[in-house]
């Protein structure tokens, strides 16, 4: 573990490599895991608000699910989640053939909303947990990622390097050179 700021980081961030490969996980990162994806009460809030203008990209299941139960619920520990259908994929997924896509950030791409997409979701498979006096940043390895570490091997692309982007809109730039400085 290595720390910067108020931040305790996993040396696997550094050690392991990942890139995402869509072609072999399928998106499934949307379709499992025992609750909908972490938000922040100011996340909740933001899909609350955009809701009316993007749910015309969601699927009829997925907006009967949201309006059903909310633009977000709360899990079994009390903490904010996105909707799901059923107890499966979050609601906000879009299809792309057979892969999940998030439908939150196709409204983003598209211009439509200047929220991309859950900060959660976008640096998984790296998570973020508050403690008292520190956030933890650890990679998980789930199996279903098993695509992505063999394509961030043939690559030779860290964790920390796939995840760049949602690192800075998470820490800043500032933390993220102190990261490159350890690498």
């Amino acid at each position: 573990m290595i720390r910067i700021g108020d931040t305790v980081i996993s040396l696997d961030l550094l050690k392991e490599r990942f890139r995402c490969d869509l072609s072999e996980c399928k998106g499934n990162c949307c379709r499992y895991g025992d609750a909908g994806a972490p938000l922040t009460k100011a996340e909740a809030i933001i899909l609350k608000e955009i809701y009316p203008s993007i749910k015309h990209y969601l699927r009829p299941e997925g907006r009967d699910s949201i309006d059903k139960n909310g633009t977000s619920v709360s899990d079994r520990d009390g903490e904010l989640v996105t909707t799901l259908i059923g107890d499966a994929e979050c609601a906000y997924t879009i299809l792309s053939g057979d892969i999940l896509l998030c439908g939150i950030e196709k409204a983003w791409y598209d211009g439509i909303s200047t929220f991309r997409k859950p900060l959660s979701c976008h640096l998984f498979p790296v998570k973020v947990k508050e403690f008292s006096d520190f956030t933890a940043v650890t990679y998980e390895q789930w199996s279903i990622c098993q695509g992505g570490r063999v394509a961030g091997k043939k690559d030779n692309l860290r964790v920390s390097s796939f995840l760049r982007e949602p690192l800075v809109r998470a820490f800043g730039t500032e933390w993220y050179k102190e990261l490159e400085v350890v690498i």
